[in-house]
């Protein structure tokens, strides 16, 4: 789903010893076959009742210094009984702090403990760390996976959470070796919290958990603040509540806005600072002015000019200087952040994939589907299709809702181009996957509204590049943005009060968020002719070839034709989807409705004025032909790919059936749009010159 971060050129902290917090345990004092709880200062229970089922025995089985030490198992897929908590003297969000443990995997078996970020255990998990029976490890919080790997089994080994509190640089090393940094976007630690359970989520654990602990410690180091020191302590783009810090996702081509988060570690609030952004050989400077941020606050700051993403792993450098005019800071060494771009996605031409998710009103995990919807549509737009099917609430699609709810188990859940069932939050990595995978056609939309305003006529042109067949279907989708509603559409929601932690916002509203505060996005308002699609493509399909389908969707009062999209599908024989196009509706409009063979879900449009362009493909002439209703200025216009005007004839003033021919002899081979401007009516369609 994420990607792992990694941090080069780790800086180095000034600070001062003054008032360090730490403790080390090696349970070698303790009694075996006690609970921990009574014979220790230290550790206690999650509830913290000491000395029961909750606690765990101290052994003398194994340890790495003998005699003793910690052994926590359990076969429930929900884990424990066992839960015990060690606290860290405070909430640490500067200076820097080191927790190490010796640690031995049992046989087949896996092991859990997380960060709690909170004096308060239980309101804010820094860092989970899941272990499944392999090894394999998953380190990651409520905003995604921070960092993945493998830890030895069968022998003890010595894990060491190096953490820099004021630059956000989390370091793991495995017997002192770096096994992978990363920022984390929860960047404070209060406790331990380890609890044993392998379950199957999230990363394919066997439901036994089994895993000795010896030889624990933590040191935590103040620091000391100069007067004035600004410094970086996240980089990257813009992070929504879906995407880790630092974190620079994203395919070749495509831009992104990159981002910075400045934290004042001086006592002076900051005004002003210069900060420059270096990557590809390529460097942005800015000047900030006209802020002021606190002490120990902190500020996000996005360059104004979009960075395009190269192919390859590149480190982007981020440096802040001459913070309120004053040159050098009290600390030079928190001024740089180095996050890697490890971009390797290529976009296929003319991809774009589909995202179809199952949500409802009355689901409570659904927020967690809704922020991952807009996620994708912001993170890869041009790239992404979105379409949200409603289930038992006021937005339902009956035949769409029943076509995806055939295909999953549970909401929220969806689809990737109608691929296996997925989580929204896995969506990323399944679009990452089917980006790069050529498509057999693009699809053009165009649209016009009926004379009366109650129903949008949509026509979609299909444009192989890949032979196809009869087996191909197509369907059309239209979706609206915005959506609001009475007590209706009032949306459950688990994450209130924080209770599974941060998303998107939803973890600050009730558990039933009113519908004067809900806007909903990408809501299906309807699909045709089916979920499954119409074959209405000949028995051969060759390269080059172009069809035409045309589809209508009736429009009751109320919904907002300012905010619609319409979503364009070409579905492969196997079921899943080969490609689609996405525009709003007024970009359909301007690009022109186009006269189809097949109309669906509604009455044929009058088209006194339609444009036909034929033959195409075009080897030497084509011709576009155009009944006039009235008697009407006729201007025609040729565009490249690029947009650039290649052709262009004013017709003057004409009537009726008229065939204008275009000479597609002096044109390079590719693709052409044709204008046909008649009178304040523009007609748009796509001419492939061979």
């Amino acid at each position: 789903m994420k990607k792992i971060f990694t941090l080069s050129g780790i800086a180095l902290l000034s600070l001062a010893v003054h008032a360090q917090t730490s403790h080390t345990d090696n349970f070698d004092g303790y009694t075996a076959g006690q609970a921990l709880g009574p014979q220790s200062t230290s550790w206690t229970t999650w509830s913290g009742a000491e000395g029961g089922t909750e606690d765990v025995l101290v052994v003398n089985n194994d340890a790495n210094s003998a005699p003793n030490s910690l052994y926590f198992s359990s076969t429930s897929a929900t884990g424990g009984p066992s839960d015990v908590v060690a606290y860290f003297g405070g909430q640490h969000n500067t200076g820097t702090f080191t927790y190490q443990q010796d640690m031995k995997l049992d046989a087949n078996k896996g092991a859990y403990f997380n960060f709690q970020a909170n004096t308060t255990i239980g309101q804010l998990w820094a860092l989970e760390v899941y272990v499944n029976q392999s090894g394999a490890f998953q380190m990651s919080n409520t905003n995604g996976v921070l960092l993945t790997g493998n830890f030895p089994t069968g022998s003890w080994f010595t894990l060491t959470f190096d953490i820099n509190l004021n630059q956000n640089i989390w370091d793991v090393k495995v017997n002192s070796s770096s096994v992978g940094s990363f920022q984390n976007s929860i960047n404070q630690i209060a406790s331990i919290d380890i609890f044993p359970v392998n379950a199957a989520q999230p990363i394919g654990g066997n439901n036994n958990a089994g895993f000795w602990v010896d030889n624990v410690s933590w040191l935590h180091t103040p620091y000391v603040l100069p007067a004035v020191n600004g410094a970086i302590t996240a980089s990257g783009i813009i992070n929504p509540a879906t995407r880790a810090p630092g974190v620079i996702t994203g395919i070749v081509g495509q831009q992104r806005h990159l981002a910075a988060t400045i934290r004042n570690l001086g006592v002076a609030a900051i005004t002003s600072f210069d900060i420059s952004v270096l990557y590809n050989s390529g460097t942005q400077n800015q000047t900030v002015t006209s802020v002021n941020i606190a002490s120990l606050a902190t500020y996000t700051f996005v360059f104004a000019a979009p960075t395009t993403l190269a192919m390859g792993n590149m480190p982007v450098t981020f440096t802040i200087s001459n913070v309120n005019g004053a040159g050098a800071d009290g600390d030079p060494a928190d001024n740089s952040s180095v996050a890697n771009a490890n971009i390797t996605v290529v976009p296929a031409p003319g991809k774009m994939v589909v995202g179809e998710e199952g949500t409802g009103t009355w689901c409570q995990w659904c927020p967690r589907g809704a922020i991952y919807m807009d996620y994708m549509a912001e993170s890869y737009e041009g790239y992404w299709a979105g379409v949200a099917v409603h289930n038992g609430d006021p937005m339902v699609h009956t035949a769409y809702d029943l076509g995806v709810g055939s295909l999953i188990a549970g909401y929220p859940s969806g689809l990737v181009d109608r691929g296996p069932e997925a989580d929204p939050s896995t969506f990323e990595g399944e679009f990452l996957t089917r980006v790069s995978v050529p498509p057999h056609a693009s699809i053009v939309n165009g649209a016009e509204y009926s004379v009366s305003g109650d129903s949008l006529h949509v026509s979609l042109t299909y444009i192989f590049a890949i032979a196809g067949s009869n087996q191909y279907r197509v369907a059309c989708v239209l979706t609206e943005d915005s959506v609001t509603g009475t007590s209706g559409y009032n949306q459950s929601n688990a994450y209130a009060n924080n209770a599974a932690g941060p998303m998107g916002g939803f973890e600050s509203l009730p558990s039933s968020v009113p519908a004067s505060q809900m806007n909903y996005n990408h809501v299906a308002r309807g699909i045709s002719p089916s979920f499954a699609g119409y074959a209405g493509f000949p028995a051969s399909v060759p390269v080059g070839s172009v069809h035409r389908f045309t589809f209508s969707f009736a429009i009751p009062a109320g919904w907002d034709t300012s905010e619609f999209h319409i979503v364009g599908m070409l579905i492969a024989p196997n079921g899943e989807i080969d490609n689609a196009s996405n525009t709003t509706g007024a970009e359909a409009i301007t690009n022109g409705f186009v006269t189809g063979i097949h109309i669906f879900g509604g009455e044929t449009p009058a088209q006194p004025d339609a444009m036909n362009v034929y033959p195409n493909p075009s080897t030497g002439m084509a011709f576009a032909s155009v009944d006039l209703a009235t008697s009407q200025e006729v201007i025609m216009t040729i565009r490249d790919v690029t947009g650039k005007v290649v052709a262009q004839r004013n017709y003057g003033e004409l009537i009726g059936a008229q065939v204008l021919p275009i000479n597609t002899s002096e044109l390079a081979q590719g693709m052409y749009t044709v204008e046909l401007q008649t009178g304040d009516t523009q007609r748009v369609s796509q001419l492939i010159v061979q």
